[in-house]
């Protein structure tokens, strides 16, 4: 089985986008000033579009390892062969050893390409359809909302936002 894996950091700070006003009128988009951030990992099966998600606060080699366990109990039974990043979390030895231990293959992605990575299309899209111009109370309910929007979607959109059906996706299925 052929994974991508990939994280994104979501901030209190929405991402601008667009705002729409009135002529001559300034467009309002409120700033918290909260610095807060959650990082989201997420691993996506190229061939039938299903995915597993983690909500963290960190990015470091022992959140990594945890959804290393979460993938693989999401996927029992199944040799995997996870495409990832060379982020520092991914290549330390003891994120390299767990990875073996629970017979996930590592392949890494070439340096500086996001876009061989089909979950940088889904991160893509759920920060324009969910956090975009806007700020939600907290950061846990901004987190929710993007992994919601991301959980509802079918296996089948979720492979078309990632570019998997898109005619051009590098890795045939």
């Amino acid at each position: 089985m052929i994974l991508m894996s990939d994280a994104t950091i979501i901030t209190q700070i929405p991402p601008l986008r667009a705002a729409y006003a009135r002529i001559g009128e300034q467009a309002v988009v409120p700033i918290t000033g909260n610095h807060d951030k959650r990082v989201v990992f997420g691993a996506l099966n190229i061939h039938s579009g299903h995915q597993t998600l983690l909500i963290t606060t960190h990015w470091e080699a022992l959140t990594w390892q945890a959804f290393l366990h979460q993938i693989r109990n999401s996927w029992r039974g199944w040799h995997i062969v996870l495409f990832i990043d060379r982020g520092s979390p991914h290549k330390a030895q003891a994120s390299r050893e767990l990875a073996t231990a629970l017979d996930i293959e590592l392949r890494w992605l070439p340096v500086a390409t996001p876009e061989l990575n089909a979950m940088e299309g889904l991160w893509a899209d759920a920060k324009d359809q969910v956090l975009a111009n806007h700020t939600a109370s907290t950061i846990d309910i901004s987190a929710d909302q993007f992994c919601k929007y991301l959980i509802d979607l079918t296996p089948q959109q979720r492979l078309v936002k990632a570019g998997v059906h898109s005619g051009n996706f590098w890795l045939s299925t």
